[in-house]
């Protein structure tokens, strides 16, 4: 695979759903995030309102004598009475210090005591946190009042232990972060769903694709979502010129077959007469031999280039699935009228359902070939087997009893025009067209010995075909 094919390989939909898992990832997060800090701004405005409501009851309830604070009855708030409740309360005056703070202080100590002498104008409030010695994280609300006289400004401190409002933003934070998880697993389900459904019809495409390929259909189906019509109508008007240009050539070239090869066949005929009829004269006889040669040479190219010109032109057919043990049929009973004075003892085992999916010429082509000269060669045995070792995949094995092929020339008979036995009649083709259409549908052709001594002729064919013509 070239690093153009590997760069292109990948999965549309793996793509989308990546893309929208991104995208519903960020969202969420996001909307996680903000719901967070929401919820937390809101629970601490909401600590910030209630120890604003401790600071009017500390103001309703007290009173200023002598320049102390005392109250005329306790506070609705016992937590400001018990020791080390949470809930603080302190009076102080920037000149002054600290003037009073609640028994549940008593015990309590500030990292920064300053903050209860801050300068804080009549009717100005601040809440923020600051830390107790202990550690303790506390909201601090503060407020300035200017007392009875119009003169001394006071500053009410409340301050209260944040880790029950902390406690309740995690607690919010793992049920929200725990539902939006769920929520996206669930959209993320709903999503690839619903991406399967709208990818339909491409992969109902690329089936009917591929069957069209190995010759299960004709033509793409118009029912076809609008998006997709052009596609398929464009693709039908490609296969159906794809066709009648194929047959074209086929027709073309057929008529140039037997245009070149009548005259070819004369003029042998002729030179064959000449010869036979100077076979006296050594030099004329000599000539005539050689012009016969170089003419059945010739007819011999014409074959070899026509054969290969039709498979060019079909490189890139479409083709169907065709019944192997028909062809099978055809070849032998014609071989047996051929070859009916040898008898030839025929074993085939041929599964009655195995398809080559290619065009049936071609297979013809191949098993006319090979088994011909299985029952040239043999003596009167032949053994053929068929099988399917993968889908869309074909394995043929001929085998017969006849000398065989040495082992030397096994891969040399393959070539054009060479013949394992040079006496015998043929062009010496035969093979070498039959490596060629193997290899243009990426197969390969073994030549072997069989366990009775003579040939054996392995090929393997497969679905997909390819240009073999160099």
């Amino acid at each position: 695979m070239t690093p153009r094919q590997s760069k292109g390989n990948y999965s549309l939909q793996s793509r989308l759903l990546l893309a929208f898992s991104i995208l519903l990832f960020v969202f969420l997060g996001l909307t996680g995030i903000v719901l967070d800090r929401a919820f937390r701004d809101s629970v601490e405005a909401g600590a910030a309102e209630r120890l604003r409501g401790q600071i009017n009851l500390i103001l309703g309830e007290v009173e200023l004598a002598d320049g102390e604070f005392y109250f005329l009855e306790d506070l609705p708030e016992a937590r400001f009475s018990q020791l080390d409740s949470g809930l603080y309360g302190f009076i102080s005056q920037r000149a002054l210090g600290e003037l009073w703070r609640s028994d549940s202080a008593r015990a309590l100590s500030l990292t920064d005591p300053d903050i209860l002498i801050q300068p804080l104008n009549e009717g100005e409030s601040r809440f923020f946190t600051t830390f107790s010695g202990q550690g303790e994280e506390l909201f601090v609300f503060q407020y300035g009042i200017l007392w009875e006289n119009g003169i001394t400004e006071y500053c009410f401190t409340v301050m209260e232990n944040s880790t029950p409002y902390y406690l309740e933003i995690r607690n919010f934070r793992n049920d929200l972060w725990a539902w939006l998880g769920g929520v996206a697993a669930l959209l993320l389900i709903i999503q690839y769903l619903l991406l399967r459904w709208g990818l339909l019809p491409l992969n109902r495409m690329a089936l009917d694709l591929k069957q069209i390929e190995e010759g299960g259909k004709d033509r793409l189906d118009p029912q076809y979502p609008r998006e997709l019509q052009g596609v398929t109508a464009n693709l039908n008007m490609l296969i159906d010129s794809e066709r009648r240009q194929q047959q074209r050539y086929r027709t073309t070239l057929g008529d140039l077959a037997h245009s070149l090869k009548t005259p070819l066949a004369v003029i042998s005929g002729a030179m064959r007469n000449l010869s036979e009829a100077n076979s006296g004269a050594g030099v004329v006889a000599g000539t005539l031999r050689t012009v016969d040669e170089q003419v059945g040479r010739m007819n011999q190219i014409v074959t070899w280039q026509l054969q290969r010109a039709v498979r060019t032109a079909d490189s890139t057919s479409l083709g169907k699935a065709v019944g192997v043990a028909d062809v099978l049929d055809k070849v032998l009973s014609a071989l047996n009228k051929v070859y009916v004075d040898k008898a030839v003892q025929v074993v085939r085992n041929c599964p009655a359902d195995a398809a080559f999916h290619g065009d049936e010429r071609d297979l013809m082509e191949i098993l006319g070939n090979v088994l011909d000269n299985a029952f040239k060669y043999g003596n009167g045995k032949v053994a053929i087997e068929v099988s399917e070792p993968a889908s869309g995949n074909l394995r043929v094995v001929v085998e017969d009893d006849g000398p065989g092929v040495p082992q030397g020339q096994q891969a040399f008979v393959l070539e054009r025009g060479v013949r394992a036995d040079s006496l015998s009649a043929g062009e010496g083709i035969g093979l070498a067209v039959v490596k060629d259409i193997v290899s243009s549908y990426r197969g390969s052709i073994d030549i072997g010995e069989s366990a009775g001594g003579g040939a054996r002729v392995l090929l393997d064919l497969f679905a997909s075909r390819v240009d073999a013509v160099e």
